[in-house]
């Protein structure tokens, strides 16, 4: 088979969203569609190099990382891991799209130097402060309080996703910034096993995904974990009304994953809906308004405060004392205004009532977007 005829093959192979998938993330990625993804959330092996147990100042035991997952023999074993993995993500992201990769000062470096040199391009890194951090026991160093989450383009001129106006909104409608104080995952939201023990020994803060799939996707995307765990993503992606894929080689994290996103449900439309950008909205030309019928021909305008009005004219414009042209520069010329937003400027009678022009506008979007108008 020709590499053309694979590439088509492999295009019109259903993907399998919404399912978490054993095996090998490498080999299973590589399987994948090729440009089917829009953002890969990763949270790789740590390679922590731990010697030794550790122990509270009480003697009791730390549950660390020290499961067989974690361990490489070399850093060249971990950096052709690192490479290899970062490579079948890169060939899975459609031309738009971008990952996330989260680590500690023992890996995130390496991990760093290998995205770019892939050609993903680095938009931030975050610093995930932890509000309640495990304390450095040994007293040795300083407490290790952060990992860091690397954000990236599948390329430079990739046109990524970035919802500015709802992570503005969720800080408090101030500008999000590249710290984030959030908690380690605990008390309840910690799943555990049978035996009442941690289920995964670096299971992620809700919290955490609720900030990178909300910020940098869209309802409907397709989210993929190559390091599944417990499903936080696919948790998160689920109620946020996107799709997911996890892929989990370790069954135990798979099986308590599943029962997980059996509880999830998605919330609805207007639940998931976010504030966006005012450069994002459809433009709407004022002619619309008098092609749907909704002002009529010889109809009058009337500014705040009834100071100025003007009649509007069938191809759109306006005329008001004399001056001609769009409902902004008929404002901004009455009111001797370098510039003028006529939809907030301008209002029309209903019932005795001065109702804003946008109101007219507002609705024209709604119902090109797929939402009932809902007149006042």
């Amino acid at each position: 088979m020709t590499k053309t005829k694979e590439k088509r093959a492999d295009s019109a192979r259903p993907l399998p969203v919404n399912q978490i998938l054993g095996g090998d993330c490498i080999e299973i990625m590589n399987s994948l569609p090729e440009g089917s993804v829009d953002l890969i959330f990763a949270d790789p092996p740590y390679n922590l190099q731990l010697k030794g147990d550790l122990h509270r100042p009480d003697n009791s035991k730390v549950d660390a990382v020290d499961d067989h997952w974690d361990q490489f023999s070399s850093f060249a074993t971990y950096d052709a891991f690192t490479r290899d993995w970062l490579a079948a993500a890169r060939r899975l992201l459609k031309p738009n799209g971008a990952i996330w990769v989260i680590g500690s000062y023992h890996n995130i470096f390496r991990v760093g130097a290998e995205i770019q040199n892939q050609g993903f391009w680095i938009m931030n890194d975050v610093i995930w402060r932890k509000s309640n951090p495990m304390p450095n026991f040994r007293g040795k160093r300083l407490t290790n309080a952060h990992e860091t989450l690397i954000w990236a383009a599948k390329s430079e001129s990739s046109k990524y996703t970035f919802n500015y106006e709802a992570l503005k909104s969720l800080n408090e409608g101030i500008q999000m910034r590249s710290d984030w104080v959030l908690p380690i995952c605990n008390g309840g939201e910690r799943l555990k096993d049978a035996a009442g023990d941690k289920a995964h020994p670096t299971q992620k803060p809700e919290s955490l995904l609720h900030r990178v799939i909300l910020g940098t996707t869209n309802p409907g995307d397709v989210v993929l974990d190559p390091f599944f765990g417990t499903g936080t993503t696919g948790a998160v992606a689920k109620m946020l009304g996107r799709d997911y894929i996890g892929i989990e080689r370790e069954e135990t994290y798979r099986e308590v994953a599943t029962r997980r996103l059996s509880r999830v449900r998605r919330l609805d439309a207007d639940a998931i809906a976010t504030t966006r950008a005012k450069r994002a909205e459809v433009r709407i030309p004022f002619g619309q308004v008098i092609e749907r019928g909704m002002l009529r021909p010889g109809e009058e305008l009337y500014s705040i405060g009834n100071r100025h009005k003007a009649k509007v004219r069938a191809d759109g414009s306006l005329i008001g004392n004399d001056v001609k042209g769009s409902i902004h520069q008929v404002g901004a010329a009455l009111e001797g205004a370098p510039s003028c937003n006529g939809w907030t400027y301008w209002h029309f009678r209903r019932e005795g009532k001065m109702i804003p022009l946008d109101i007219l506008r507002q609705q024209i979007r709604a119902e090109m977007e797929g939402e009932a108008p809902r007149p006042n």
